[in-house]
């Protein structure tokens, strides 16, 4: 089991390219009718960047952020955002970066794994250059098979 480390940096620049959003939503219950009309464009910056100045791109490596961030997903980091209990965070440890939720016990903050496999609970307090970088608003990241 590898640790979930940030393996490259990215910024989401200025550029703007519309997608057209399906007017029927997809139903992940019974089926639904089929209908191809087009309701709107969405610009994916506009959509996922909330503060373009403060947001930053990150690919990821390692597995002990799975289920929910697998390796070689993009997670997209507001840095101008406070981290909230349970937040997953992009947190620099004596100079490393690392993927992991953000919690707090008894008003101690601590980092730690989604992946059970993980044991291990980083409390922050115990490093003399910690830091939180940024919060990951969304992850990027391919279905099975593509």
């Amino acid at each position: 089991m590898q640790e979930t480390k940030v393996a490259e940096f990215f910024h989401p620049g200025n550029s703007s390219i519309q997608i057209p959003l399906s007017a029927s939503p997809v139903s992940a219950g019974k089926p639904a009718d089929a209908d191809s009309q087009v309701d709107q464009l969405v610009d994916l910056n506009e959509l996922l960047i909330t503060n373009p100045t403060a947001s930053f791109f990150v690919r990821v490596e390692g597995n002990s952020m799975m289920p929910g961030i697998h390796p070689g997903d993009i997670c997209i980091v507001n840095k101008a955002l406070d981290p909230l209990p349970n937040s997953i965070v992009i947190a620099i440890l004596d100079g490393e970066f690392l993927v992991k939720r953000y919690i707090v016990r008894d008003g101690r903050p601590y980092l730690m794994a989604d992946n059970p496999l993980f044991k291990n609970t980083i409390d922050l307090e115990k490093y003399a250059n910690a830091e939180i970088w940024g919060v990951v608003t969304w992850v990027i990241h391919a279905l099975p098979g593509r």
